[in-house]
């Protein structure tokens, strides 16, 4: 018990600061634009609110990104010149994406039987029902595009 209360006095505060690593710096950036207003003098949002929200009407009404694009455009042109708001879906998502609220997209059986999922993820047609995954190639397109997509908000990141 001496010894360790010797050794507590003997420690010394280490000179060297340490810069954060990539993920801290992108969450510190992340910070200073909740604390950023959206203009000049605006003193009831933020930048980070501004496009959370418009990113939430997005969601909650099924918007394109085109439709994204158009509020954003229009936003902008009634805000003072010099507002921070984004310019485009594109800017606002990478803005958005250091709070790690990404998704997994997930096949999903035109008759919901099914997941196209771990062990199922390379099947083409489902167990039950027999129906195919995959829409019809149209031209000369080599994509596969599933008939319905579930997308997984895993609960672990968000915690």
């Amino acid at each position: 018990m001496d010894a360790m209360r010797m050794s507590e006095g003997n420690v010394r505060e280490c000179p060297i600061i340490e810069e954060p690593n990539a993920d801290a710096t992108r969450f510190f950036d992340l910070l200073k634009d909740s604390d950023e207003p959206l203009w000049d003098g605006c003193t009831n949002h933020c930048k980070l609110l501004a496009v959370a929200q418009v990113f939430t009407i997005k969601s909650d009404h099924g918007l394109s990104e085109a439709g994204y694009e158009k509020i954003i455009e229009w936003a902008r042109s009634i805000l003072p010149e010099g507002n921070r708001l984004k310019e485009n879906f594109y800017a606002a998502k990478s803005m958005m994406k250091p709070l790690g609220l990404g998704y997994q997209k997930i096949d999903i059986c035109l008759n919901f039987c099914m997941l196209y999922y771990l062990k199922n993820a390379e099947m083409t047609e489902c167990m039950t029902c027999g129906h195919s995954c995959y829409k019809p190639r149209t031209g000369r397109g080599k994509t596969l595009v599933a008939y319905k997509k579930l997308r997984y908000f895993p609960i672990t990141p968000r915690l």
